[in-house]
């Protein structure tokens, strides 16, 4: 398993992280170019043009490559860093997740609230349990990760809200899809960034509530 989520493949590329020095798949990384003017730019989506710096998604391994502006060894030139890149990049991630889910309610594959969840985890529906890191862990304890699936707890409950059209959402999950399989790869990627709890919402599967 990477750290993007997902089962590694043989063919799948890999990159080096300019930070850790490690070498793995692109789904666990960060990828950054130069800009025109020489300023460090974070490519969330991984379309920008020029040569791609890479940093695995953790905050510690940003933390080293800004401190020592690894971004200027790696691109054997100048490179300019904006103050908040930590905060860029971590906001950006967040976006990117939110807009996945938002994607998957549109598509019929993701449902948020309490009853709802809980019912497609009963159903075996679920396969992404989405809970919000600021919501009262009693009532998160009371829901279980999917058997086989996965748990985040990455978004706050006001970013959770807002890939399901609300002002905050404490429970989401999602169903199988492709849509779903991007989510976990993106999430785990934020997860890694904000050291955010990547355990069972009660610290163990359940199998009812």
């Amino acid at each position: 398993m990477t750290r993007g989520g997902r089962t590694k493949t043989r063919d799948e590329a890999e990159r080096r992280c300019i930070a850790t020095g490690e070498t793995q798949p692109k789904p666990g990384l960060i990828r950054f170019v130069i800009g025109p003017e020489g300023q460090v730019v974070p490519d969330i989506l991984g379309r920008l043009p020029g040569r791609g710096i890479w940093v695995s998604a953790d905050r510690d391994a940003l933390a080293l490559a800004t401190k020592k502006n690894l971004f200027a060894r790696a691109a054997k030139a100048p490179a300019k860093l904006p103050g908040d890149l930590i905060a860029q990049v971590e906001a950006a991630q967040a976006r990117r997740v939110t807009d996945l889910v938002a994607l998957a309610r549109k598509a019929g594959e993701a449902v948020a609230g309490f009853e709802k969840v809980k019912s497609w985890l009963a159903e075996g529906r679920a396969k992404v349990l989405l809970q919000a890191s600021d919501g009262s862990e009693r009532g998160k304890s009371k829901l279980w990760t999917p058997e086989g699936g996965r748990y985040f707890a990455c978004l706050t409950a006001q970013e959770l809200g807002l890939a399901f059209g609300r002002e905050t959402v404490i429970h989401g999950a999602l169903g199988a899809g492709g849509l779903s399989t991007r989510v976990v790869e993106e999430a785990a990627k934020l997860q890694g960034l904000r050291k955010a709890d990547g355990g069972n919402p009660a610290g163990k599967d359940k199998t009812n509530a």
